[in-house]
């Protein structure tokens, strides 16, 4: 029988650390997660928190649990029947429009301060900081009317495919953010 002492423990840790050629930020972690979750059945985040930390990532559980709803992740079952964490795709959730439209209107209703609109322009008013989650969240529902958002501080400037079309997508993401 081996006995590990937690010297050990801690000298694997930084030798990890060391060998990791993954930054330890935020965009590194969730594309390193969402690798995982295509590559690995993951029944519980304190799987997917030892599979990163072998990878030398130090994540807490909060953390882990606000990367899974960025990246969108749903419960589905597996092969054998149990629940595994998955990222929306065709072959579990449909296109994954419904979870994404649901994730747009919480964060919309959390940072949506106002939303103003001329011609095919929509400008989308936050909190200071909070701008760029909420384009994020718009780019990665893929409406089919947005062409592309621009994201400042607390101000997103939205361009719609349809030349008069930002009063409607306006009217849209308020009544979004209301439901």
């Amino acid at each position: 029988m081996i006995v590990r002492t937690a010297e050990d423990l801690k000298n694997e840790q930084t030798m990890t650390k060391q060998r990791s050629t993954i930054p330890n930020t935020p965009a590194a972690r969730r594309n390193r997660i969402a690798e995982l979750l295509g590559s690995t059945s993951i029944r519980s985040q304190a799987q997917l928190e030892v599979m990163l930390r072998n990878d030398g990532l130090d994540v807490t559980q909060a953390t882990l649990s606000r990367d899974l709803d960025e990246l969108g992740s749903v419960k589905v079952r597996d092969t054998d029947g149990s629940l595994v964490y998955a990222l929306p795709s065709a072959e579990n959730i449909g296109s994954g429009a419904e979870a994404s439209e649901a994730r747009l209107a919480r964060i919309a209703n959390e940072l949506l301060v106002s939303a103003e609109a001329s011609a095919n322009l929509v400008v989308l008013c936050t909190p200071v900081g909070a701008a760029q989650y909420l384009a994020s969240a718009i780019d990665h529902t893929r409406l089919d009317e947005v062409i592309g958002s621009i994201a400042g501080d607390d101000t997103v400037l939205i361009v719609t495919r349809d030349p008069v079309g930002g009063p409607g997508f306006a009217s849209w993401i308020k009544q979004l953010a209301e439901s």
